[in-house]
């Protein structure tokens, strides 16, 4: 018979635990509880206590704070589950000194404390200036789009809530009227009239919740230009629903903008707008008022965006206020010859086994009969085409759309030869062929987007923007991967962003762990 050391679950033993010597110099943790018991002034949290002459004793903010960040380095943003780890996690246990706040006073501090959240964001920047962890050279500004806690299903302009309305009002009526012609037959069905109440009484409440919002909000206007109405959203009319490379979401954009030298965040905000063109004036004005208000000297840095921010609005803003930016346009790698060879590498995927690869060259837009006056386009398969408008391009040429019914370019005998992917016409979502035609020829004089093009094709401005992903990205690769960031689980604009700026604070106290004056 094998031997093993005997054990035995039922006996008892006393474990002295000493909770300073379990924050280890070097670690997450023991830089959180540093900086936050000997570097921040947490008297801006004192206002909000009104209990110097009465009233049971309020946990210390510094405590509540090394909780939560802490949590938050590790990905727990449930205020539960925070709880727990106070009762179950030594770490935890010595951050909080023992103490095990109830989820609600951290639900409560996360949620309320927005404002004192960036007074602390901009105090850790100061400390990070301080240790000489700013270069103030260049600065490269992107967002990360996640969703939040909201449901995109509750989203739509007034006049698709007021269909929706309607329809609920409709299944209500039917659900009624069957359960009252349940009630005049002999069988007792309790089980059928119980499921139909309970679909009334859901119907009901999600009618009136419709009902509520169209007479107590006003419908949602875009930032644009034109100012058109966007989706509404009932439970948080403030986020958005937006397009990103995973699909639609419900959510936020958090954008960060981050200094070159050690990838510090100098400024964190959150838009519930999809578009980006319209929040580069904002950060570039805070991230002045920043530095201005906190006495950090920034003489002519470079700012750096992606082409999400360009447009003739912002190429002006920077032309006018001498911002020595780089934002270039969607066409700057078809114009760049070193992408020539990149771009016909991987312009076409390879086929699937068993289906026709496409042909390389498509029938091109000079092959359809286009009628310049009646504005009508017909293929060379002779189906019509349906216009889907005109507009400028980026010359200033006034263009007309065309684009073929999927119904049409799934069977026509040209596809393989007409459409550059003709396998995505066997599914049922997609486009059929598009094309478009030069309708008017514009002789324009040179804009503040030619400014910023000359700029970026410069030797200089490629040099240059060629640093903008190598700051920003791995700072959201940090936050989303490590930090395990997915989701923002706040309603409305200032909580979220008290939430993003958490998570941003967190990043710069790492870095000074990593290259301050807590890494020497």
């Amino acid at each position: 018979m094998p031997k093993f050391i005997p054990y035995d679950p039922n006996q008892s033993t006393m474990v002295v635990i000493n909770y300073a010597d379990q924050l280890q110099a070097g670690t997450f943790e023991f830089a959180i509880n540093h900086i936050i018991d000997h570097q921040l002034d947490l008297t801006i949290f004192h206002p909000r206590y009104q209990n110097d002459d009465g009233g049971r004793p309020a946990y210390d903010p510094a405590i509540l704070l090394k909780i939560i960040l802490f949590a938050y380095s590790k990905g727990i943003t449930s205020s539960r589950e925070i709880q727990w780890c106070c009762e179950t996690n030594v770490i935890f246990k010595a951050l909080s000194c023992d103490t095990v706040p109830h989820f609600t006073t951290l639900a409560s501090f996360v949620s309320g404390r927005s404002e004192e959240i960036e007074a602390l964001f901009e105090q850790v920047l100061l400390i990070c200036d301080a240790q000489g962890l700013l270069g103030k050279e260049l600065f490269a500004l992107d967002g990360c789009k996640m969703p939040s806690n909201a449901a995109k299903e509750w989203s739509g302009t007034f006049k698709e809530l007021e269909q929706k309305r309607g329809k609920i009002k409709r299944q209500i009526h039917h659900h009624i009227k069957a359960h009252k012609k349940l009630d005049k037959t002999d069988s007792r069905d309790d089980v059928r009239r119980q499921r139909a109440e309970q679909a009334v009484a859901t119907l009901d409440k999600a009618h009136k919740k419709i009902d509520r919002f169209l007479k107590s909000t006003r419908p949602r206007m875009g930032q644009g230009r034109i100012k058109k109405e966007v989706k509404s959203n009932l439970t948080d009319n403030e986020s958005a629903k937006m397009t990103t490379s995973k699909g639609t979401i419900q959510g936020y954009n958090g954008i960060a903008t981050v200094d070159k030298k050690h990838q510090i965040i100098v400024d964190a905000q959150a838009f519930g707008e999809g578009q980006e063109h319209h929040v580069l004036q904002p950060v570039l004005n805070t991230v002045h008022e920043r530095f201005k208000r906190l006495g950090i000297d920034m003489q002519d840095p470079i700012i750096t965006a992606d082409t999400g921010y360009a447009n003739e609005a912002n190429m002006q803003y920077l032309y006018d206020n001498r911002i020595n930016g780089y934002i270039p346009d969607n066409q700057f790698r078809k114009r760049d010859p070193t992408f020539t060879a990149q771009n016909t590498r991987h312009s076409r995927r390879p086929p699937i086994t068993g289906q026709k690869k496409a042909t390389s060259r498509v029938i091109p837009a000079t092959e359809f009969d286009f009628d310049p006056v009646n504005l009508t386009c017909r293929c060379p398969a002779g189906e019509s085409l349906s216009f889907r408008g005109q507009r400028p391009d980026q010359q200033g040429h006034l263009k007309v759309f065309f684009e073929g019914r999927l119904l049409q370019c799934r069977h026509c005998d040209l596809k393989t030869r007409c459409m550059t992917h003709p396998d995505s016409a066997n599914h049922r979502k997609g486009n059929g062929r598009q094309v478009s035609f030069i309708l008017k020829k514009t002789n324009r004089a040179p804009n503040y987007t030619d400014w910023m093009k000359r700029r970026v094709d410069s030797d200089k401005g490629k040099h240059i923007y060629s640093h903008r992903m190598s700051v920003v990205e791995p700072v959201f690769g940090n936050i989303g991967t490590n930090k395990r960031l997915n989701r923002f689980s706040l309603r409305g604009k200032k909580k979220v962003q008290g939430q993003w700026q958490l998570y941003c604070l967190i990043h710069n106290i790492e870095k000074l762990k990593n290259y301050g004056e807590l890494a020497a």
